[in-house]
């Protein structure tokens, strides 16, 4: 008998962790899995950044933190604000949590009521819209093209506003498409919000830094959606720091103190060491870690460049991230090595089976014709994965 709530049996498994889950399985059984499924650099967190950890565990740095983070990196958080994205922010506009995931998580549950819309155009991360049902909200869907570069325009915008709309959650640089907004692109969405005052902004800028065309720019920097935003960022993309688990949001000051209410409540502070560490990471220029994005900038020219050749990969060109999405409705309906592609899901699970490369299938980011691809991984496994994939779709 299934005692469990609702609201954990309504909830999704996340897609991208489920399948590093089987891939994981896999090479347990001694099966050569390349995983390109999850979102993580394959290079070691920078030696200043553990340097600095080390000397937090020496300066004896082990009881509970705020539970908004040190003020020491709270103005790290600020000063990096207004160097990178000419944002001015006050410490009670700051929160850090464990991660960029309870940030998001937090803004949800302290922002929406039963009921309320949630703007997600697709594709978007994939904990978005649980993470809105979760809080009673219900996530509406806006369908965007691989023409449109996976954007959402204005009129698509003004067109999925109603009464209900509470809020709008998109990421740029996008996780899966790559995708990022430009300042004129922003702006034509702001002014359709300036229609709706009552309507906030989730913009998740995690992979700010891993930006190809240069010139990152948040919805935050325009003076009449200030008070409207909310940023969400973190370290573990651009610094190589998934597992210390440290995210930050700016935004308005009331927002802000719901979110250090409700995190005192669920998890308290960050993580001591973690933390110092981070002050010393974002007091440095970005310019420290360009290594690494000008590393992933080789490898997206390399696996858009084999993609070209395996037939029935539709791709755009990603701006930023380190994802391709390629839409592989093609193959919808053919039968592969005894198994027939009904949709992406099938699709992903036959490159994971037969050819033992993992990926992630569309469906969980909103978009059920795609797949994502990682190419957070070394150019030589790229090459090896997509050789396996055109073998097996040869």
């Amino acid at each position: 008998m299934n005692q469990l709530s609702d609201r954990i049996n309504n909830l999704s498994t996340s897609a991208t962790l489920a399948m590093a889950a089987k891939a994981r399985e896999l090479r347990t059984e001694g099966k050569d899995v390349i995983g390109l499924s999850l979102g993580e650099p394959d290079f070691n967190t920078p030696d200043f950044i553990k340097d600095a950890a080390k000397q937090a565990i020496e300066d004896n740095y082990n009881s509970y933190t705020p539970v908004d983070g040190y003020v020491e990196l709270k103005q790290a958080i600020i000063t990096k604000f207004k160097r990178d994205n000419q944002l001015d922010y006050k410490l009670p506009q700051i929160v850090v949590s464990t991660g960029a995931k309870q940030a998001l998580a937090n803004l949800a549950m302290v922002m929406l009521n039963k009921g309320d819309e949630v703007i997600l155009p697709c594709p978007y991360w994939v904990s978005y819209a649980d993470m809105v049902k979760l809080a009673d909200g219900v996530p509406v869907e806006v369908t965007t093209t691989i023409e449109n570069d996976f954007k959402m325009t204005a009129q698509q915008l003004e067109d999925a506003i109603t009464p209900k709309t509470k809020m709008i959650w998109y990421s740029s640089p996008c996780n899966p498409s790559g995708s990022v907004y430009s300042k004129d692109e922003l702006r034509a969405l702001a002014d359709v919000l300036q229609k709706h005052p009552n309507i906030f902004v989730i913009s998740d800028e995690i992979y700010e830094h891993i930006n190809y065309k240069g010139g990152h720019f948040s919805m935050a920097q325009f003076s009449d959606m200030y008070d409207r935003t909310v940023v969400v960022n973190g370290v573990s993309k651009a610094f190589a720091m998934t597992g210390w688990r440290i995210g930050y949001i700016g935004g308005p000051d009331w927002i802000a103190r719901a979110c250090n209410k409700m995190q005192g409540q669920v998890t308290s502070g960050a993580n001591c060491i973690a933390q110092r560490a981070v002050i010393t990471a974002l007091n440095e220029s970005p310019e420290k870690v360009k290594f690494m994005i000008d590393e992933f900038k080789e490898r997206r020219a390399l696996i858009l460049n084999l993609l070209s050749d395996i037939p029935g990969f539709n791709s755009n060109e990603p701006e930023g991230a380190f994802y391709v999405f390629p839409d592989v409705s093609y193959y919808f309906g053919k039968t592969i090595k005894g198994k027939t592609i009904n949709n992406a899901s099938d699709f992903s699970m036959l490159l994971l089976e037969e050819a033992l490369v993992a990926t992630v299938a569309g469906d969980a980011f909103g978009n059920p014709n795609c797949i994502r691809i990682s190419y957070a991984a070394s150019q030589e496994q790229i090459k090896e994965a997509l050789s396996r994939i055109k073998n097996i779709l040869a």
